[in-house]
């Protein structure tokens, strides 16, 4: 998969992990992309875990779901480092 790719693909799979989960995230459109081209990342690698294949970085229905997945994961971890820091 190409870089442009992998952007687009990261900045979607941020904005449904946004909508899925509740509450108000405050984040412009780079660090949307930024938490869903990390949580591709993060998907990926666990998916590969259970691929039988080997092919790692190749634009599948799959993959897109596990981006949502490990975006989401990225997500409430940031929401928890964030309530920590406000509330210490």
């Amino acid at each position: 998969m190409g870089i442009i790719a992998f952007i687009i693909v990261g900045f979607i799979a941020g904005l449904i992990a946004r909508a899925i989960l509740p509450g108000k995230q405050s984040m412009g459109l780079m660090a949307t992309t930024l938490l869903g081209m990390v949580g591709s990342l993060l998907g990926g690698l666990v998916g590969s875990l259970f691929s039988r294949d080997g092919r790692l970085f190749e634009l599948r229905p799959a993959g897109l779901i596990m981006s949502v997945v490990g975006a989401i994961v990225v997500l409430l971890i940031v929401g928890a480092v964030g309530r920590r820091r406000v509330h210490a």
